[in-house]
């Protein structure tokens, strides 16, 4: 897995979806990064407790998240078409300057607020 750091303006926070029988968690926060010619948005994914530590976060804010990228493959069956997918889990955050809508809101760096050891399930 490869590993590494990204800076954003926190765009989306989604609700924790849970998938299967063992309750698998998952929540997906989009960074928006503006260039100057055309915008990326960026989804990361907060896996297990580290759904919790999302809560910390705010539309508008502006953060620093560490992440590490998985990728997978997926076949039907033999005849079928390979497809290959990518995912950046959020290993941790700091918020670099809170969203201008909550001014009472610290600029507080939190540093690797959490990290996962348990790698996804797919």
């Amino acid at each position: 897995m490869s590993t590494g750091k990204v800076e954003g303006k926190v765009h989306v926070i989604e609700e924790t979806k849970t998938y299967g029988q063992k309750g698998f968690r998952k929540r997906l926060v989009v960074l928006e990064q503006d260039n100057g010619r055309f915008t990326n948005y960026l989804p990361m994914e907060f896996i297990q407790d580290a759904c919790d530590d999302a809560d910390q976060l705010s539309v508008g804010a502006e953060v620093e998240v560490s992440y590490r990228l998985s990728g997978r493959k997926w076949q039907r069956d033999e005849q079928s078409e390979v497809k290959f997918f990518l995912s950046a889990e959020a290993t941790g955050f700091r918020i670099l300057n809170a969203a201008s809508d909550e001014p009472n809101v610290a600029d507080v760096p939190y540093g690797e607020t959490f990290t996962s050891d348990d790698d996804p399930p797919f």
